[in-house]
């Protein structure tokens, strides 16, 4: 059965007596709200896919999320909490860098005009944002090398890294910066117009692929994501790997055309869509005792 990520979920739980729930839902406010859900399923007692309420909560809040990772020396590029383009005076910062909303997943409020190459270059746009998007943004230093999505599937020591998907920013217009904007994502790139986006496997040799996957897995284990996550990544100047984003909910659209890129990296892995869905749930399953 479906039951919608709404106000009628809590009474639709006790309703329904589900043995367990595939949570997709990303909720509707608020900076939690991807932890609506599953804190209404730790209370009714009934077991559920993914990550629980804490991690969603800190891994939608990028502040929060690399403030984990760089406790336990997990890299990831520079950053502060912004409120106004005053926020960046006599900032340690070293330009250029991206300023994104705190709170957004799927390029939401990352804009080609989001990499910036001077405190002028804010010129007002930054409040503006701020007013939109009704948060704090983060502004961080910008990781010039090639970008990667890195898909997780398990738990423990059974987790393990799907083939890993490049992001192909030779496809966009000479006139859009190389990184994954909501331009790239959403209106340059789509079924009716499909750009080359994107390469699974990505063209890596050894000793950086198990870089890649090392650090992704470790991000996946301090953060206590479970099930799933796909995990963005970024080389720094050094070509060494940085922890962009950690999304313990990722997009699983199931048209190929679509490019989402954990649906891709699984059939890389030789898995049908269907098969990844299981293999979630078995996943899930296990973790709570049911099988």
């Amino acid at each position: 059965m479906l039951i919608e990520a709404n106000l009628n979920a809590y009474n639709n739980f006790i309703k329904e007596k589900p043995d367990i729930v595939f949570n997709i839902a990303e909720g509707s406010n608020g900076i939690s709200r991807e932890s609506q859900i599953p804190a209404m399923l730790d209370l009714l007692n009934i077991p559920y896919t993914a990550s629980d309420p804490l991690t969603l909560a800190t891994c939608l809040n990028k502040a929060r999320s690399k403030e984990i990772l760089s406790y336990y020396g997990i890299p990831n590029s520079k950053f502060r909490v912004i409120n106004s383009k005053t926020d960046l005076l006599n900032s340690a910062l070293k330009y250029p860098l991206i300023i994104k909303p705190i709170g957004e997943g799927s390029s939401k409020g990352i804009f080609n005009s989001s990499l910036i190459y001077s405190f002028e270059d804010l010129n007002g746009t930054l409040e503006s944002r701020i007013e939109n998007y009704n948060q704090s943004f983060i502004a961080e230093e910008y990781l010039p090398g090639r970008e990667f999505t890195v898909a997780v599937m398990g738990n423990g020591e059974e987790a393990e890294v799907l083939p890993i998907v490049e992001i192909n920013f030779d496809a966009l217009p000479s006139s859009i910066h190389p990184i994954y904007s909501y331009e790239a994502k959403w209106i340059l790139d789509g079924p009716d117009h499909p750009l080359e986006m994107y390469k699974c496997p990505a063209d890596l040799n050894e000793k950086l692929e198990e870089k890649i996957k090392k650090i992704t897995l470790d991000a996946y284990n301090v953060l206590n994501c479970k099930d799933w996550s796909r995990i963005d990544v970024r080389l720094d100047n050094y070509g060494e790997p940085n922890i962009i984003e950690v999304n313990p909910l990722p997009g699983i659209l199931p048209d190929p055309n679509n490019n989402s890129c954990y649906p891709k990296a699984a059939r890389a892995s030789g898995l049908t869509y269907s098969e990844m869905i299981n293999n979630v749930l078995y996943f899930a399953l296990k973790r709570n005792y049911l099988i």
